[in-house]
């Protein structure tokens, strides 16, 4: 195998694979920093080794075995190791068995139930800022660089990265256990864990960087942690609220990708495509964040503006006037630049591309979407309605010049050049 190839591989295991590694190696070592980096020292490893042993039949058990092992030999070498270190030291190395050979398969089944779980609590510490959790969730559970993880939330990469050193070193020095949190504490950290899970499913849903628009991987991910916190938490509206807006907003996936692997517009899919039982569970998880009462917040919100677009049977049977209403609802609670972005869109949809320009133009001069390229994209589009086509075509060129996704930017050059110049 050539070098290329293991590589490709690696990265491809790596990205599935690393959030339930460092998971594991959590439980092992009870610090998260160190468990990534015992992960990492696995990826290097392989890096070193599969280029020229080639991909082993099961590159996860490999890549668990291999940090396990390094584990132990860690806790060995430690002189200051503290008696319960010590004990979980000898409890793995009986796990190996008399044959030497550690029981990856067991060791990688483990943490389906309950580590990643656990992890993400932990990531979400009350003793962490709300901006370290979720930047630290997205890097251990999530599998996202740095950049990427800047690019969602629209901060410099350096700012990022010293929040996820920060969090870690935190979190070591507070001695915080990983274990899911008592009855009482979990209703504070709830708030910060939705937000970390949608954020997973937002770049996995339109990915910042790369040459894919969606990364299946991350928004299965997503689901898989929704769905078990929607478990574990039966009671709360926003857990089902954000389980049906991940389900929903999932069921188009195949229909928002062309033949070539090009973006496909809402408008313009093939509805046919999308994923039936998907809508079916998304508006079932919506029911359920609206029988528990006390009103939808943010989630469910933006799950009842999904669900418009789910039912209805072609574009123009879209029902905008309610979508602007949700919308009214969901900026009152949020104040965010984004969702009145998109309350702009929803807004020229309904009541002309005039209205919705007016407000795209104040987010404009407020400055707070500096750099964000869907607003340069949704000012592009109303302009191109309303006949304004050299000022959509460079709107569009400038979107294209900011995003990091090769296909949206393909997509908005094409929309660029398709826009052409203004009669004279």
């Amino acid at each position: 195998m050539s070098t290329r190839d293991a590589n490709r591989a690696i990265e491809a295991v790596w990205r599935i694979e690393s959030a339930k590694l460092i998971a594991a190696l959590t439980r092992i070592v009870r610090d998260v920093g160190l468990a990534e980096e015992l992960a990492q020292d696995a990826l290097v490893a392989a890096l070193e080794q599969w280029p020229e042993s080639g991909v082993p039949d099961n590159p996860a058990a490999w890549l668990m075995a291999t940090s396990k092992h390094r584990a132990i030999d860690l806790l060995r070498r430690q002189a200051t190791l503290e008696r319960k270190q010590e004990e979980i030291a000898l409890e793995l190395e009986r796990g190996l068995g008399g044959s030497g050979e550690p029981d990856v398969d067991a060791a990688i089944d483990d943490y389906v139930g309950d580590d990643l779980l656990r992890l993400m609590f932990l990531t979400c510490h009350p003793v962490l800022s709300k901006e370290a959790r979720a930047a630290l969730t997205l890097r251990l559970l999530g599998g996202l660089t740095t950049d990427e993880i800047a690019r969602a939330f629209l901060v410099a990469e350096p700012t990022i990265a010293q929040r996820i050193v920060r969090a870690k070193r935190t979190l070591a020095a507070a001695r915080v256990p990983f274990e899911l949190p008592a009855r009482d504490d979990l209703d504070a950290r709830l708030a910060s864990v939705l937000e970390a899970i949608y954020l997973i499913f937002n770049e996995g849903y339109l990915a910042t960087a790369g040459e894919d628009l969606i990364r299946p991987s991350l928004q299965r991910e997503a689901l898989r942690l929704g769905r078990i916190l929607a478990g574990l938490t039966p009671e709360e509206p926003e857990v089902h609220g954000l389980v049906a807006l991940m389900e929903l907003q999932a069921s188009r996936s195949r229909a928002r990708i062309g033949p070539g692997g090009e973006p496909v517009l809402l408008l313009d899919q093939d509805r046919a495509l999308w994923d039936r039982l998907l809508i079916r569970r998304g508006l079932a998880g919506l029911e359920r964040a609206e029988a528990v009462g006390g009103g939808l917040g943010p989630y469910g919100l933006q799950a009842a503006i999904a669900a418009c677009h789910a039912t209805a049977h072609t574009g123009a049977d879209t029902d905008w006037e309610r979508i602007v209403a949700l919308y009214d609802a969901l900026a009152q609670l949020t104040m965010s630049p984004v969702v009145e972005l998109n309350r702009a869109m929803a807004i020229a949809m309904a009541f002309g591309p005039e209205t919705g320009l007016d407000i795209v133009d104040d987010l404009v001069a407020q400055g707070a979407l500096d750099g964000y390229h869907l607003l340069s994209s949704v000012r592009g589009d109303l302009l191109e309605k309303l006949g304004r086509r050299e000022e959509a075509r460079a709107e569009f060129e400038l979107a294209a010049s900011m995003t990091r996704n090769a296909r949206e930017r393909e997509l908005l050059l094409e929309r660029a050049a398709g826009v052409g110049s203004s009669p004279p």
